[in-house]
């Protein structure tokens, strides 16, 4: 029988399994999780005969390297970088086959921040709550990927797409993030409301899959005191005592107590994967009650 197996050669800096995540089970307080840009996610898959909902590897700034133990067609999006098959250049952003053994390696982003590799089969690691998805925050799903690991993969299902190069979106230089203000905006000042919808904010280094963080203004509060702990959504702009909106992300917790200013439209939210340290961050109003 053919060993549907995939080695970890090179295992990157922060290289997780993710799929669409386990959505519902915020009252368990497990957050969504899945794969920061969904879209790209879908358009992988595709791309290496998979269906969307299969799960794929999202690298994080300096890629992996990995060795199937058969045949298969990959394919590498997101963030733009170099692909190899045993050294030979390989395209990205189409279907690749990559012949049992050979070693596939995905290079450091070129601009962005997240690669995600899509294996014809998709990886098939046990699931936890119906979702292959490593959480950060929880724990739940497969860990990190270490070096010299090995993943399942499952049974080729279909063919993969027949395209040189699927187009992509570039990285962005400026991250539009359009918000509806609340449920919380009483909590700061007039000040405040126009400070965050009209001054430039940047990508902090501290971001990660939980939470977008942003450097600039702080943001005065019109209160003191905390809330008590309330539901928190993909999306939510929390203000933490500092001052500096935070963009909660697929591994955000299901709670929290620091104020909520705006949430952020469900459609900005892929670019974020992407939205690399130093990025221009702009929150745009698209609602006033």
């Amino acid at each position: 029988m053919t060993d549907r197996a995939l080695a970890v050669v090179r295992a990157g800096a922060l290289t997780t399994v993710q799929d669409r995540g386990r959505p519902g089970h915020a009252h368990l307080g497990v957050p969504r999780s899945g794969a920061l840009d969904p879209l790209t996610a879908a358009l992988v898959n595709r791309l290496a005969g998979n269906p969307p909902e299969a799960a794929v590897l999202e690298t994080t700034l300096d890629g992996c390297a990995l060795r199937p133990r058969c045949t298969v067609t990959a394919a590498v999006g997101g963030a733009p970088c170099r692909v190899t098959v045993n050294g030979r250049p390989a395209p990205w952003g189409a279907p690749v086959l990559v012949p049992g053994g050979a070693l596939l390696e995905v290079g450091p982003a070129l601009a962005g921040v997240r690669g995600y590799v899509a294996v014809s089969g998709g990886i098939a690691v046990e699931p936890v709550l119906g979702s292959r998805s490593t959480d950060l925050l929880s724990g739940l799903g497969p860990p990190p990927l270490a070096d010299g690991a090995v993943l399942p993969l499952g049974p080729e299902t279909g063919l993969h797409a027949r395209v040189d190069v699927a187009p992509q979106p570039r990285p962005p230089a400026e991250l539009v993030l359009h918000v509806t203000p609340g449920p919380r905006e009483d909590w700061f000042t007039p000040q405040a409301l126009r400070t965050f919808t009209t001054r430039a904010y940047r990508v902090s280094s501290a971001s990660n899959r939980i939470g977008l963080r942003t450097e600039g203004p702080a943001l005065e509060r019109a209160r003191s005191g905390e809330l008590p702990s309330e539901g928190m959504v993909l999306g939510a702009v929390q203000v933490p005592p500092d001052g500096r909106p935070v963009v909660f992300l697929a591994d955000h917790p299901t709670t929290g107590g620091y104020p909520v200013i705006a949430v952020v439209r469900a459609t900005d939210l892929p670019a974020t994967a992407q939205a690399a340290p130093g990025t221009p961050v702009r929150f745009v109003s698209v609602h006033r009650r």
